[in-house]
């Protein structure tokens, strides 16, 4: 039997499967690939695989920051456990094909074991961001696990994210609301690569506070064709301007950990 050594992704957000757990003498193999070995998608979209070992359910969520060794075992991004000079990306989606009842960019929870996974580190994906100005000068790690920051001036402390850049401080695009649905429909300026994405906080004319996009769900071709809301719309609208925050649009190039801030 032959193994695969690169696969193609369609939309540029990966729908690479999450392998594991990984357990001797479960019949479940694992490593598929080579760890370190590399895949090419659509925009300039690549990825790398990463042995993955967790000590407790997790969920992985696009968007979240990892760093790996030369060994490619993938950790969360965090500023204590950040090491100047690792290769970092991003997770940009879990296992789902696009179908109309699902897409490739999901989150995943993961229990406790060893997993390998692929991490994009170039091309557009999502980037969760927990503070991005106008200026999006700098990136840099946070106290909180797998989130970024984009301030316009480095913070002191912090590590470095080298080459990587952000399209905006936040997203807006338009939808309509129908009164006690969560779903937004009839959707402009969106797209599988631009996002808004999963996780993203969203503010708008019948959308109460504190709401976030916790599902997208695409058509037979791949566009975007609804995301859903974590809360119910409170009136109806046409049109309404949405904007999306903490969950944004990064171009990745090779993103590393540079320097101490």
């Amino acid at each position: 039997m032959s193994i695969a050594t690169s696969q193609t992704d369609r939309l540029g957000a990966n729908p690479f499967v999450v392998e594991g757990p990984i357990v001797a003498g479960s019949g479940i193999p694992g490593p598929n690939f080579s760890l370190g070995a590399t895949a090419l998608g659509a925009k300039e979209a690549e990825w790398v695989y990463c042995k993955l070992v967790l000590a407790s359910t997790t969920t992985l969520q696009p968007g979240q920051w990892f760093q790996w060794d030369r060994d490619y075992t993938a950790t969360l991004l965090t500023t204590a456990a950040a090491v100047v000079g690792y290769r970092c990306g991003v997770f940009a989606g879990a296992s789902q094909s696009p179908t109309q009842s699902g897409g490739p960019a999901q989150a995943i929870s993961l229990a406790a074991g060893t997993y390998y996974i692929w991490l994009q580190r170039n091309g557009q994906a999502p980037a969760m961001v927990s503070t991005a100005t106008a200026a999006l000068v700098v990136a840099e790690t946070t106290a909180t696990a797998g989130l970024a920051n984009a301030p316009a001036s480095a913070t002191a402390t912090t590590k470095a994210i080298a080459n990587v850049s952000f399209q905006a401080a936040n997203q807006t695009f338009t939808a309509t609301t129908v009164n006690g649905s969560p779903v937004l429909s009839a959707l402009g300026s969106v797209s599988p690569e631009g996002g808004p994405f999963i996780g993203a906080a969203i503010s708008g004319t019948g959308i109460p506070g504190s709401t976030t996009i916790s599902g997208i769900t695409y058509n037979p071709s791949g566009t975007i064709q609804s995301i859903t809301m974590s809360a119910n719309a409170t009136a109806n609208g046409t049109a309404i301007t949405v904007t999306a925050t903490g969950v944004l649009e990064a171009t990745l190039m090779r993103p590393f950990l540079s320097k101490v801030n």
